[in-house]
């Protein structure tokens, strides 16, 4: 038996046995499918992500080279968003530039299997020049991992980027091992993409590399300019590393692959480090959307509870790869908490980077923002959007499981559910929702096997309490240790679970120990973060000027925002009447400093707070009227 097998308390099910359907998540994979997708297609051309591979293909020179270095994982993301797609249905367009990005790959490789568009045109073949920055490896961890996209989902068809990445994995793998034994990539991927692609060829040699590219990391040897080793996750050896720490996105992809590589070797000087992480990254270093990373300069997550809303830089790649690697851990444990994570950071941290257009994206994603900002058609540096892409094509994967005993459900959207497909021993299920607008989730059994099975739902730590009901009589039983209620039975076809999660409004706080939030508070409703932004605003009482009761709020349901129907909440607050200060520091000692308001003792403003209902909406759909200002966490009025 596998190492996996034994570890994984939960094992995810095959591509096509869940398909999302319609509603929250299925509009949005469809959006993926019929817009994001072509855009980025396109945007390959535009960006000159294409025109570097046929540089490569055809020796150009390094004056037409476009950068940034990394350029090829742009189009390595799209291609594995494509192949992803396959699952969900043919798309004659998708597939055509699939095989000719395949083919322009094949003819951009080196005759030994390399395959580096700036290495080959810009640096004339010098390999391995730049562990810090050079991304060689980063890429090609994206490529390896549209080629396990592809193979997974190509059946009956070719596997079209099988030869190429077998003969790059091949080269790397003996010249990681020989002539660069002490190479030591700056921006870890590669080790989960090793993995993976093992899981897919069988190849030892992959889990091998991967495992040996973990251990090396911890010497000191990578720095950049002002970026010391830690940045890098290169400061002490990873089974010594008891927080995490340095850039946002390289950590959490090293975590994942050293996730993946403990599944699939038992290696126990791993599993310490691994929830060690976890624990200091949840308990101080997450900010309420999920996001991560809260040092705007280097991308890379700060002290404990430095959390600065307006600072936060919560990279929409960070929150993707956070995502991944809770899933992980998820499979390995069992355990809710991790998908609690995840549905925290998949409905804020995540989404909110990604416009209602599908071609609009956010890079960075703070929790407050005073300039009116718009959000971005594409980027120099485009890891987000076609990031997101691979990942909404991927969604469902995330969403059930299977084990012996039956199916868990960790997310919730309307879907088909195969657990076992072809087999008399497989659940189907239709799930109808309207989650997280509503919180009712309906499960209808569409055939079953002979045998008793169990469906376990996952009970968010949010939700005070949740009811069931069996074909419509109540379902006693709590949910247990790890935040699932389990219902074991034989299930006959027809057979209908109900699950209510109460989606009351709350009023949320901050440690004090989060400076950057003291003072004041946020929203929240089912598994979604509010905001307020100036667009529910009246332009003379601008947002900074804004402060609200903690109070339990109402929800105004229905709510046009940028073209989509959503609860909003109504906020009791008020407006302060300021005017201008010359200094913004007052004596609080004095009857008006007593009094809270700022500009009277220095502006010569008499008072002038008026209450007033100020609208929260979701956050993931800021910015989806124009350019704005936001802030999650308002001032508390006392």
């Amino acid at each position: 038996m596998p190492v996996s097998e034994k570890l994984l308390a939960l094992h995810p099910i095959s591509p096509g046995t869940v398909q999302l359907t319609s509603g929250f998540w299925g509009d949005r994979q469809i959006q993926n499918r019929e817009v994001t997708i072509p855009y980025g297609m396109e945007m390959m051309e535009d960006s000159g992500t294409l025109e570097n591979f046929r540089l490569a293909a055809a020796g150009g020179s390094r004056a037409q080279y476009h950068l940034p270095l990394f350029r090829d994982s742009d189009l390595y993301k799209v291609l594995e968003a494509i192949a992803w797609e396959r699952a969900h249905g043919p798309d004659p367009e998708q597939e055509k530039f699939f095989r000719s990005s395949a083919e322009l790959l094949a003819r951009a490789q080196e005759p030994d299997g390399y395959l580096n568009t700036y290495v080959r045109v810009v640096q004339q073949g010098r390999r391995f020049q730049d562990a810090a920055m050079g991304h060689e490896l980063y890429c090609a961890g994206h490529l390896f991992q549209a080629a396990v996209a592809d193979a997974r989902t190509a059946a009956p068809g070719p596997v079209q980027l099988g030869p190429v990445v077998d003969r790059y994995a091949s080269i790397l793998v003996d010249v990681l091992g020989s002539e660069q034994a002490g190479f030591v990539e700056g921006h870890p991927e590669i080790e989960t993409a090793l993995v993976e692609l093992y899981r897919t060829t069988r190849d030892p040699r992959l889990l091998e590399l991967a495992g040996d590219l973990l251990a090396r990391r911890g010497h000191k040897i990578l720095s950049w300019r002002s970026f010391g080793p830690a940045y890098f996750q290169d400061d002490v050896p990873f089974a010594e590393a008891g927080s995490i720490r340095g850039h946002a996105v390289r950590a959490l992809y090293l975590l994942a692959g050293a996730t993946d590589i403990y599944t699939e070797t038992g290696g126990a000087q791993l599993r310490g480090p691994i929830f060690s992480q976890w624990d200091d990254m949840v308990s101080a270093k997450t900010y309420l959307t999920g996001g991560v990373g809260s040092r705007h300069r280097d991308e890379a997550f700060g002290d404990r509870f430095e959390l600065p809303p307006d600072r936060g830089y919560c990279e929409r790649c960070a929150a993707i790869a956070s995502i991944m690697w809770n899933w992980r851990l998820l499979l390995l444990t069992g355990e809710g908490r991790f998908a609690d994570l995840i549905e925290r950071t998949l409905y804020n941290g995540f989404l909110a980077g990604i416009g209602f257009d599908g071609t609009s994206f956010f890079y960075e994603n703070p929790l407050q923002v005073r300039v009116p900002t718009a959000r971005h058609a594409w980027y120099d540096c485009a890891c987000c959007p076609p990031n997101g892409m691979r990942f909404l094509a991927s969604l469902e994967h995330y969403f059930v499981t299977r084990t012996d005993q039956g199916a868990q459900f960790h997310q919730y959207a309307s879907c088909r559910v195969k657990t076992n497909p072809g087999s008399e021993g497989s659940l189907d299920l239709a799930v109808e929702t309207d989650y997280p607008n509503a919180g009712t989730v309906v499960f209808r059994v569409d055939a079953a096997p002979a045998a008793s099975r169990e469906i376990a739902l996952r009970v968010p730590s949010w939700a005070t309490h949740a009811t069931a009901t069996l074909n419509g009589r109540s379902v006693g039983g709590e949910p247990g240790a790890d935040g699932y209620l389990r219902l074991r039975r034989e299930w006959s076809g027809g057979d209908e679970l109900a699950v209510e999660f109460p989606l009351r409004p709350r009023v949320v706080r901050a440690s004090d120990d989060i400076d950057g939030a003291r003072g004041c508070v946020a929203f929240e409703r089912g598994p979604l973060v509010y905001c307020v932004e100036g667009h529910d605003l009246a332009s003379e009482h601008p947002l900074r000027d804004i402060s609200v009761w903690a109070r339990v709020p109402k929800e105004e349901p229905g709510v046009d925002i940028g073209g989509q129907q959503m609860v909003a909440l109504k906020l009791q607050g008020r407006a302060r009447s300021t005017g201008t200060p010359p200094w913004p520091y007052f004596d609080a000692s004095s009857e008006a400093g007593r009094k809270g308001d700022v500009g009277a003792s220095n502006s010569g403003v008499e008072p002038g707070d008026g209450d007033l209902e100020v609208r929260a909406i979701p956050y993931f759909a800021w910015a989806n009227r124009g350019a704005t200002d936001m802030r999650v966490w308002v001032p508390e009025r006392q």
